[in-house]
Order: C-alpha cells, then sequence, then structure tokens
C-alpha cells in the first residue's frame, strides 16, 4: 500500500515546536511538549508558550459547536478535497486538547472536512493550550520572521495568519520584515496549479519563475510552460521575456540533429521529464548512451529517487 501523501511544506508547523517523542499522535501530555519543544526550536526561534505542532487521528477532532459559520459550499469543499490529494494540506488546522486523545477545533473547518473527504487518516494541527489568541499570533508572526521557508511554504504562512488570525497585509508586513507588496505577491503563489505547486516546492522552480507563471490566467498553460522552463532550464528573464512575446503557446524548440539523429529518444526524455518532473536528457554515442537527471537539492534528489523506486529510496536511507 502506498505510504499516505502528506503536505508539501511546512508552512506554521516549522513555526512552532514539534510534539515529542514516539507513540501515537494525540496522546501527548502538554508537558511533554512543553519539554521537547525547547529541544526542538532552531537556532533564533521564539518558543510559543503553551503550543505545539503534532499530527493527529482526523477522527479524533471535534468540530467548535460555536462555529458561526453553518453553511460550507460543497463545490469549494470538493475542489479543496482534490487539491489535498494531488499536494496535501500545506495549512494546519488550530485545535485545543479537551482529554487525552481528544481535540476540538479552534480554526480550520473547512481544511478539517476537506482532509475527511480526501480520505486522510491524520491532519497536521497546532495544538493551542492557551487560551490567548493574541499571543499565538504574535510568537507565529516572529517565528516566521526567522525561519527559512520555501515560497510556498511562506505562502500557506502568511495565508494561514491573515484567515485565522484576523491579521492584514499591513500588519504581516511589519512583523515579519517584508514589504506589504512581497506579502501580496508570495500569497498569489497558492493561486498555481497543483504540479506547478510541487515544483515550487521542489525548488525545481523559483519564486521568480511562479510569479511570472501568475501572469497567464489558463492553468494548463501554466504548467506546459512549467514543464517547459525545467525541460529548457530557462531563467526568469528568458521566461517574462516568453510571456510578455506571447510565445508561451509555442511548442519547445528541437534541434534538427536530435530530431534527425533519433526522434525517439526526445519523445522518451520528455516522458521522463514529466514522470520525474525535472529536466531529463538522454543521449547515445557510437557505442553506448547515458541519461542525465538534473536536481536542484538534495531533497529535490531525495524525491526524484523516491518516484523512480520507493523501495530503492528506503534502501539508500537505512
Amino acid at each position: 500500500m502506498a505510504a499516505q501523501k502528506r503536505g508539501l511544506g511546512r508552512g506554521l508547523g516549522a513555526l512552532i515546536p514539534a510534539a515529542p517523542g514516539p507513540g501515537v499522535p494525540g496522546s501527548r501530555e502538554p508537558g511533554d511538549a512543553a519539554r521537547a519543544g525547547s529541544a526542538a526550536l532552531a537556532p533564533g526561534q521564539h518558543q510559543v508558550d503553551g503550543a505545539y505542532f503534532d499530527e493527529i487521528a482526523i477522527g479524533a477532532i471535534t468540530p467548535n459547536p460555536r462555529q458561526p459559520r453553518q453553511h460550507f459550499d460543497e463545490d469549494a469543499l470538493e475542489e479543496l478535497a482534490s487539491s489535498i490529494r494531488e499536494v496535501g494540506l500545506l495549512q494546519p488546522i488550530v485545535v485545543r486538547k479537551l482529554m487525552p486523545g481528544r481535540y476540538e477545533l479552534v480554526m480550520g473547518e473547512r481544511r478539517w472536512r476537506a482532509c475527511q473527504r480526501a480520505g486522510l487518516e491524520h491532519v497536521p494541527a497546532i495544538v493551542r493550550g492557551t487560551p490567548d489568541n493574541e499571543l499565538l499570533r504574535e510568537a507565529l508572526m516572529e517565528n516566521l520572521h526567522r525561519e527559512q521557508l520555501n515560497p510556498l511554504d511562506e505562502a500557506a504562512a502568511y495565508q494561514q495568519l491573515l484567515d485565522d488570525f484576523s491579521a492584514t497585509h499591513d500588519e504581516l508586513a511589519r512583523k515579519v520584515g517584508r514589504s506589504r507588496p512581497h506579502i501580496s505577491n508570495t500569497i498569489r503563489l497558492l493561486q498555481l496549479p497543483p504540479p506547478v505547486q510541487r515544483r515550487v516546492a521542489a525548488g525545481v522552480l523559483s519564486a521568480g519563475h511562479a510569479r511570472a507563471l501568475l501572469t497567464l490566467h489558463d492553468p494548463e498553460e501554466q504548467d506546459r510552460l512549467a514543464h517547459r522552463i525545467v525541460a529548457e532550464g530557462l531563467s526568469v528573464r528568458a521566461l517574462e521575456e516568453i510571456v510578455a512575446l506571447g510565445q508561451h503557446q509555442a511548442k519547445p524548440r528541437r534541434t534538427p540533429a536530435r530530431q534527425s539523429v533519433a526522434p525517439a529518444l526526445s519523445e522518451l526524455a520528455d516522458r521522463l521529464s514529466d514522470a520525474l518532473e525535472t529536466r531529463v536528457k538522454v543521449e547515445v554515442g557510437k557505442q553506448k548512451g547515458k541519461i542525465v537527471v538534473e536536481f536542484a537539492s538534495l531533497e529535490d534528489l531525495q524525491r526524484i529517487v523516491t518516484t523512480m523506486s520507493a523501495e530503492w529510496a528506503q534502501g539508500l536511507t537505512a
């Protein structure tokens, strides 16, 4: 059975301590969380008093009976569930502990409902032990300024602070030392289609590439051009010129040499590039050939190896 798909990034989960030790999610005691939290902090990261990050069994969570929203749009829920199936949940919900193994939703009921539809067994959550919303919000904002997140994680964290804690773009900009346009432009990355989001999270596409793709309004065109960026190694400037000149619908150029010598190799390289979501070259010499697979980072390499063979990847990390 395939492993359950998790969220792509860390989002707010990276900004607070994780729940400690082995064991079943939902069975940890607040005192243990506080002790492990101090050890889990990254240099310069602030302790968030009374809160920790965990993955909780979805059936152990009870909706908030005081939830003012009673109607949830079915189409929007199904759309979110589809996205969660594709890339996982980027933004953790916020819960409070009622008793050992039981939690009540504080924020994120729409996400919780969508996770149920998506078939997730566990959901990433911030377990809040303090009733002070302002304290948790302030601590998360300060840690967001210090923690190095990938662009998609950063966008998810910004959006969650806006949605769950009623923060404004201006307030976020002041707290994390970023400009208001940076906040707005980063949040817009969440509008990209899931395949493009995966490439951004893996580091295959930069935030500059992603922002340039957002100038297109067709998700299929965004995905097609994202594939071209990876296959051809396009720079951000080259991408901006392609979009500005309206050339994004043109098919990638193929050199006559590749087409005349071995046209099947081009098709094979494209199929491998699609499957591995990175640039792949297939070359044949007089007596032997080679396959060259590009990767952006060690994490991206691990992703590619896992895509090739999950069993092989486990053997390498064992």
